[in-house]
């Protein structure tokens, strides 16, 4: 028999079951502010916000720096919110002492609550999104602690409490374990992605050819009739980029791209995740120094996804680059442009790659440097028939992988939908 419901009058939790109550968080927590200080014990071990994994709580290590003093010292069972970004549910249940960065709230549940029900509170969906909509800030979103504070949470009775915690503490283990399997198998399919590229751009496809020593470690042997050379040597032009001024940006315009629309592109620019837009003055002034061209391959050449590659398959709509991508236009008489782009993703350009990027604020590799890397060259037929081989093979593996993502957003999706009913007491936990 269905349990009776009553209508909580908050927007974000709807219907909670006769019973439970609805308070205002501050009424169910302590907000604590206890800084760091010279006689805290120099032992407490650090949570930053890249310790935390989004929207499962898990800590993971990093060999970022910090500032100890800076910190917020907290306790066993303390839950800590992340406040910037709060839509990537930064949000850590302790289980010893510790200090954290001030970017968390540290919020210390009453004695007569359970706090364990009240993390599951805290990372669900519909908690979150409602933080997320209250922040302040466009390039560094950030949420104001006092919002928090006055936020209405559902407060079922504490026996409760402690009914959903052990419930959602084993459903969500079970979930997570199906999503590290599924990830691990996706980053697998992607080794083997990059292994197929490897051997055809470097060994070939047709069989019994006779082989020579490349002359280079991490290249091994190629067949007889190829050629070792300099990156600059197969292309029509210097390496170039894109302008190294921020521009102003619009709601409307030429679209402006950088790294995010190379990275998350597959192989394409991915225009939804264009910088934005630019005037049309400025893209004037960028094609004095590079138009966009047809089969033109773009590089990522600064930050964390530096080494990425797409290819230009389409000059509609509009656009130009930013700084951060380096572009490769083929010498079509010495290289096809896809081989060139499998290329450029084999281990060896890669491993090449990260041998020359250096370290400032993020890695970096320079255009000039790029330039002296090398590739394997065989000849124009040969690589066209490579080309069409690997456009065959990775569209096959791509396919696979596209449906573990998928699968895996059902798992994600799930583990919300999961958190949220059982927290506000739409689904009641099996006896």
């Amino acid at each position: 028999m269905a349990r009776a419901m009553k209508d909580s009058g908050i927007e974000w939790i709807g219907e909670i079951p006769e019973g439970w109550e609805c308070k205002k968080l501050k009424f169910c927590s302590q907000f604590v502010q206890q800084k760091y200080d010279d006689k805290s014990d120099i032992n407490l071990s650090y949570i930053g916000l890249e310790n935390v994994v989004s929207w499962n709580g898990k800590y993971i290590e990093t060999d970022s720096q910090y500032d100890k003093e800076q910190s917020v010292l907290f306790q066993s069972g303390d839950i800590l919110w992340g406040k910037l970004r709060p839509y990537l549910a930064k949000v850590y249940h302790a289980k010893s002492d510790g200090c954290c960065s001030g970017e968390f709230c540290v919020i210390r549940v009453g004695r007569q609550y359970s706090d364990r029900y009240f993390w599951n509170l805290l990372i669900s969906s519909e908690f979150v999104s409602t933080v997320d909509r209250s922040t302040y800030g466009t390039k560094m979103p950030r949420a104001n602690a006092d919002f928090i504070k006055n936020v209405v949470v559902p407060v079922p009775p504490i026996n409760e409490q402690s009914l959903i915690a052990d419930f959602l503490d084993a459903e969500c283990a079970r979930i997570d374990a199906v999503i590290e399997q599924t990830r691990t198998s996706i980053e697998e399919y992607k080794k083997l992605k990059q292994s197929v590229i490897t051997q055809a751009v470097t060994k070939g496809i047709r069989p019994d050819q006779k082989m020579k020593d490349s002359g280079v470690e991490w290249i091994g042997e190629i067949p007889e009739d190829w050629r070792l050379t300099k990156t600059l040597n197969c292309l029509s032009m210097p390496i170039t980029d894109g302008p190294h001024t921020t521009p102003e940006l619009f709601d409307e315009g030429i679209a402006f791209i950088s790294a995010e629309a190379v990275s998350c592109g597959n192989g394409r620019i991915d225009f939804s995740h264009k910088r934005g837009y630019i005037s049309q003055e400025f893209y004037e002034e960028c094609c004095k120094k590079y138009i966009p061209e047809i089969d033109d391959i773009y590089m990522i050449k600064s930050g964390a996804t530096t080494g990425r590659v797409s290819i230009v398959d389409t000059l509609e709509p509009t656009f130009t680059i930013w700084s951060p991508l380096a572009v490769f236009r083929c010498n079509r008489e010495m290289m096809a442009p896809r081989f060139l782009y499998y290329a450029l993703q084999s281990k060896g350009f890669q491993k090449q790659v990260e041998f020359g990027w250096t370290f400032g604020t993020q890695q970096n590799i320079g255009m000039r440097t790029l330039e002296q890397l090398k590739v394997c060259v065989p000849q124009v037929e040969e690589q066209k028939e490579i080309a069409e081989y690997l456009d065959k093979k990775c569209a096959e593996i791509d396919s696979l992988i596209h449906k573990k993502q998928q699968f895996l957003a059902e798992l994600e999706s799930y583990k919300k939908s999961l958190i949220y009913e059982y927290v506000t007491g739409k689904k009641e936990v099996p006896v």
